[in-house]
């Protein structure tokens, strides 16, 4: 579907993907959290940071949503549990979270879910998809704020992951609906704010404009 998609269009796309990115520094932490989603990549590299050290424990967190149902039947984190383990990540390692519908779930109910356990927890790396790494980051920030978080997804530019999901205006309603909560939610309570720049609002506003509007949150 790229010949569909202007290269005006692409190229505000790859400026609200370079501003989703939170380009933090890796560090060893207690949990690395994989943020369930259609992306098996998420888990992917859930599982290479686990096996780099980066965290001794993995909570993948999720349950299914009207994008990932007929993917993953059995819920997000239980088909991320079952990749990890194909990759050598040892089940007695990961813990799953089956019930989160949206992000802040996610991160309230693996709060939940370790705290229950008597896990203490200071310290955590997000593991999403790369244009959910601001928003991530901003929800913990409200809902979990006494750990210390980063964020990570796996290294792939602008135009190979375009190329593997295969449908490029998905992926840029995608981009335009993650930061429309970016910049919407702290009203709502959801998440802290982030500074956005002007050239990220202005593609933002060009993209709503072309129609890139199938992910937004209705008024």
């Amino acid at each position: 579907m790229t010949d569909e998609v202007s290269a005006k269009d692409l190229h505000d796309a790859r400026t609200i993907w370079d501003y989703h990115l939170m380009n933090h520094r890796l560090e060893p932490v207690d949990v690395g959290i994989g943020l369930g989603s259609h992306d098996l990549g998420v888990a992917t590299f859930t599982a290479k940071l686990y096996h780099e050290q980066y965290f001794p424990m993995i909570v993948f967190t999720g349950a299914s949503s009207r994008t990932t149902a007929a993917r993953f039947p059995h819920g997000e984190a239980v088909h991320y549990r079952e990749h990890a383990i194909e990759l050598g990540v040892p089940s007695s390692a990961i813990r799953v979270e089956t019930n989160a519908t949206n992000t802040g779930q996610n991160l309230a109910f693996t709060r939940d879910l370790l705290a229950s356990a008597d896990i203490p927890v200071k310290t955590v790396l997000l593991i999403a998809k790369p244009y959910m790494e601001r928003r991530a980051y901003a929800t913990c920030q409200k809902v979990w704020p006494e750990v210390q978080a980063i964020c990570a997804s796996e290294p792939i530019g602008f135009d190979d992951y375009l190329a593997g999901i295969g449908d490029t205006k998905l992926v840029l309603d995608m981009l335009v609906g993650d930061l429309q909560r970016v910049m919407e939610y702290p009203a709502l309570g959801f998440a802290v704010q982030q500074d956005i720049p002007t050239e990220v609002e202005s593609s933002y506003d060009r993209l709503v404009a072309a129609g890139y509007t199938s992910r937004l949150m209705t008024k």
